[in-house]
Parts: C-alpha cells; structure tokens; sequence
C-alpha cells in the first residue's frame, strides 16, 4: 500500500508513514468512540475532584485533601470527567465529558492524616523563633469500575 502511494504522487516519502497513521477511520458520534473504547482491555479517565486533575483506572486508591462532608462508606460520582481513553483510543471534552455519558463512582476508604510537618519561622536579629507543628487530613477514595449511562441505567464500560 505504501508503494503505491508513493508511486502516485499523493505521498512524498517524508510524510508517507504520518499518512499510514491517520488513515483509520474516526468515529462519527459519542457512542461510538465509547464503543472503540469498551473493545479494549484497560481504560483511564482524566477526572478533576477537588479542583485537581488526577489520571484514574478502576480500583485506584486515591488520596485527596479532606473532604468534610462524607463518611467512611458512602460513594460518590464522578462528574467532572475530561477524558477517557484505553490503549489505543481517546476521547477528550471540551472542557468536560457530558455528565449524563460516563458514570465512574468513588467509595470514601478511609479519613486519615499525613506525616507530621514542621514549621519554622524566624525574624533576624530581634531573639523570634517559633515552631508550628500540624499532619494535614487526607480522604481515600477507592476508584470503582467505570459506566455507560444509556437511558435510565448504568452499562459497565
């Protein structure tokens, strides 16, 4: 195929092999980007929680500052999503995902608190010396399997 190409002058041999890899076909809608996206063994999706971006694969421990509001057990949903992806494909918003396409939920695992952090502040010359110690709170969330949403239920991705 790549002969052939050359040969007929559509191809210079410098962008010949970046041709070859834009020739597969581009999904027309949502779905089927998803769809490419289920036919392949491991994903990740891109989620902000907390403000932050953070790059998540099912059954992920992740660590966030505190979250006040929630308790050991409870689950929460995902829905600021920005990209999903496997191996082979992505899908990116522009900023987000639409929040009724993708449902990845997260369980609180546990609250806990990070090593003890010290603070030294001084003032020269003028005998100040001050030491404040404190462990910042931390929630960990453990990622679940991630979903479809196609009408009112939730398919697994």
């Amino acid at each position: 195929m790549l002969t052939s190409l050359l040969r007929s002058g559509l191809v210079t041999p410098r962008n010949a092999f970046r041709t070859m890899a834009t020739e597969a076909s581009k999904p027309q809608s949502l779905s089927e980007a998803i769809s490419l996206i289920r036919s392949q063994p491991s994903r990740y999706v891109v989620a902000s929680v907390v403000g932050r971006k953070y790059l998540l694969a099912p059954r992920d421990l992740l660590t966030v500052p505190r979250l006040n509001d929630l308790k050991v057990g409870d689950t929460i949903s995902l829905t600021d999503i920005h990209e999903i992806g496997s191996r082979d494909y992505t899908v990116r918003g522009e900023p987000l995902i639409p929040q009724n396409t993708i449902d990845v939920k997260a369980t609180v695992v546990e609250h806990t608190k990070g090593s003890m952090e010290s603070i030294f502040k001084k003032k020269r010359r003028k005998g100040y010396e001050k030491t404040i110690q404190h462990k910042q709170t931390y929630t960990r969330l453990r990622i679940g399997e991630f979903g479809v949403v196609e009408g009112d239920k939730v398919v697994p991705l």
